[in-house]
């Protein structure tokens, strides 16, 4: 049952033609790649779907992998990522624009309108886009686009967690927790790491001891 203000299809319903809505998961983490994925909603949404998507931070892992499940059986989505390597080279808010235009690439249909959660615009979209601050707690779009990309990241994190055990990656998705940087500090610093990222780089290239002076 709705509890409080829950995402819903004003904004969709404010645009014309076929709308998709957007959304990453991944900037914040030390480790592993940035996900994006675009959500076109069929006309006819399941109740369960209605009514039950939300922002994906809100929701419950069993619940987002259910929710992700109907999505995937009835809605048309795509996925993109950017790689360790692309945000290192690019910046993490480049790379997170290649992987949500990657992810409308891969949606079956064009839409004529974006809905992207924030406040920034990927550059070359191949339709008109909207930015949607908080979006993912306003638009049913947005909000399926959240749960896609945060329950496909967390399971690529899982699987690499199981081949690098020590950071804790299937609980902690890479974000800089507690296991995370008793495991860097054991273990070291993986392929997976992103090394721009200041608690890395600080690990790979640590501070000169500075030399008191005593003149």
């Amino acid at each position: 049952m709705k509890t409080g203000k829950m995402p819903d299809l004003s904004i969709e319903q404010s645009c014309e033609g076929i709308v998709a809505g957007i959304d990453e998961a991944g900037r914040g983490p030390w480790a592993g790649p940035v996900v994006a994925a675009a959500v076109i909603l069929p006309d006819d949404i399941p109740e369960s779907l209605r009514y039950g998507l939300n922002d994906s931070k809100k929701l419950k892992p069993a619940d987002r992998e259910l929710l992700f499940a109907e999505i995937r059986a009835s809605a048309d989505y795509g996925i993109g990522a950017a790689s360790v390597a692309e945000i290192e080279r690019d910046n993490i808010l480049a790379a997170t624009f290649t992987a949500m235009r990657r992810a409308v690439a891969r949606l079956d249909r064009l839409p004529a309108t974006a809905l992207v959660d924030g406040n920034k615009l990927p550059p070359d979209l191949p339709c008109e886009g909207r930015t949607i601050v908080k979006g993912d707690g306003l638009s049913l779009s947005i909000a399926a686009a959240s749960i896609v990309a945060k329950v496909v990241r967390d399971r690529a994190l899982a699987a690499l967690g199981a081949r690098y055990p020590a950071y804790g990656w299937e609980r902690n998705a890479g974000y800089g927790t507690r296991q995370h940087q008793d495991g860097l500090a054991v273990a070291g610093v993986t392929p997976h790491h992103r090394r721009t990222y200041a608690p890395i780089a600080k690990i790979l290239s640590p501070e000169e001891p500075q030399t008191p002076d005593i003149g």
